[in-house]
């Protein structure tokens, strides 16, 4: 079998730990409840139980599999890092969709970035390990996958 990273599974597939991960994720994203504690008390799961998954745990969205990544970076705030992680993007056949980073505190720059996939020219596995592996990034987290 291929030693891919990623899977889809149904959501009767999987414990229920990890739907409830994904609905506090929800409920966050929605602005039920603005910080974690209380969106946690909600469905029923420990803070710890939802930092441990909520990095690996990711809705599926219907019809539009495959389509667009949103990525949080902790990136090194040296000359030309953003512009070579874009420039990595790119090279992979994929288009940069929407940049967003705040000024650099400590020498540490934190950006999101959202590109589209649909034509990606590897597989998704080694998109995300080419790009963890960048120069200068410091953390990289999926924050959605359309």
């Amino acid at each position: 079998m291929d030693k891919s990273k990623f899977i889809i599974l149904s959501v009767e597939a999987v414990p229920e730990v990890y739907v409830k991960v994904l609905e506090a994720k929800e409920l966050l994203k929605n602005g039920t409840f603005e910080g974690v504690t209380d969106a946690v008390k909600a469905v029923g799961i420990s803070r710890s139980t939802y930092y441990k998954y909520c990095d690996h745990v990711f809705p599926l969205a219907e019809g539009a599999m495959g389509k667009r990544i949103t990525i949080s970076l902790l990136l090194s705030h040296e000359s030309g890092v953003l512009s070579q992680f874009l420039q990595t993007i790119a090279e992979k056949n994929c288009n940069v969709m929407t940049i967003s980073q705040d000024a650099p505190i400590n020498g540490i720059a934190n950006a999101s970035i959202t590109f589209d996939i649909s034509e990606i020219q590897c597989t998704f596995d080694e998109l995300i390990e080419t790009l963890r592996s960048s120069k200068g990034v410091k953390k990289m987290n999926i924050v959605a996958i359309e």
